[in-house]
């Protein structure tokens, strides 16, 4: 790492504020620090929730103030500034995604988390109206849907099964022609059961349109079905 990189330039780096001569040097550090590597890609979720966030309450500085500003401030405590930077943009994030989720809960009471304390599949089916499946052995569950200009977007929840399992969603159309929607494992652990309480959100996608769909399962890669959802 040469003198003028840091691990902390990430935050800048992913928000676009390194000057020319910073961010070459950041991008040839970042080819051999896994670290920010992987920092950076959980940022640029912020970067992107960023974008075209407009400021409600004055209007911004010219742009050569700007630079004035970080260039003096880079000079004299650039640690500082890194660290305040990356604390800003998170704030910024935290309140656009609860913006989107109380607005959400006008729509929908099932919405009961913070946005940025779900994943995408469980925000969407949280917002959706379920279609409930009719399992065996325990196993429960119920699926979201939305319709697509290519097809048909699903939101899965699962629970009441444990593992070690290899599972898939498919949408299975009127002439009974199947198609994977998505795929994952079950630990031995497993979801929505005593001692993991948690279910599982998984979300995927069909070319089959809704008028075309007949049902969808969850199955075993080796064939046993889990869950049916009958349409």
């Amino acid at each position: 790492m040469t003198p003028r990189v840091e691990h902390t330039d990430v935050g800048a780096y992913a928000l676009g504020l390194l000057e020319e001569s910073d961010r070459r040097a950041f991008e040839s550090h970042l080819a051999d620090c896994p670290a920010c590597t992987a920092e950076l890609a959980d940022l640029s979720g912020v970067a992107r929730a960023l974008t075209g966030v407009d400021p409600v309450v004055e209007e911004p500085p010219e742009p050569h103030e700007i630079a004035d500003l970080l260039r003096r401030k880079r000079a004299s405590d650039r640690r500082a500034r890194r660290g305040t930077l990356v604390i800003g943009a998170a704030a910024a994030v935290t309140l656009v995604a609860t913006g989107v989720t109380v607005g959400a809960a006008m729509n929908s009471p099932s919405v009961v988390h913070a946005a940025h304390d779900m994943g995408p599949a469980e925000q969407f089916y949280a917002m959706g109206e379920p279609i409930a499946g009719v399992g065996a052995g325990g196993v429960r569950g119920g699926l979201v849907l939305e319709d697509k200009g290519w097809g048909t977007h699903a939101a899965l929840m699962l629970a009441g099964v444990k593992g070690p399992l290899a599972c898939e969603l498919l949408a299975v159309s009127a002439t009974g022609e199947r198609r994977v929607m998505t795929g994952w494992s079950v630990p031995p652990s497993g979801y929505g059961v005593a001692g993991s309480p948690s279910p599982l959100y998984m979300h995927g996608g069909s070319p089959f349109t809704r008028a075309q769909i007949d049902r969808f399962e969850v199955r075993t890669t080796n064939g046993r079905t889990l869950l049916t959802f009958d349409l």
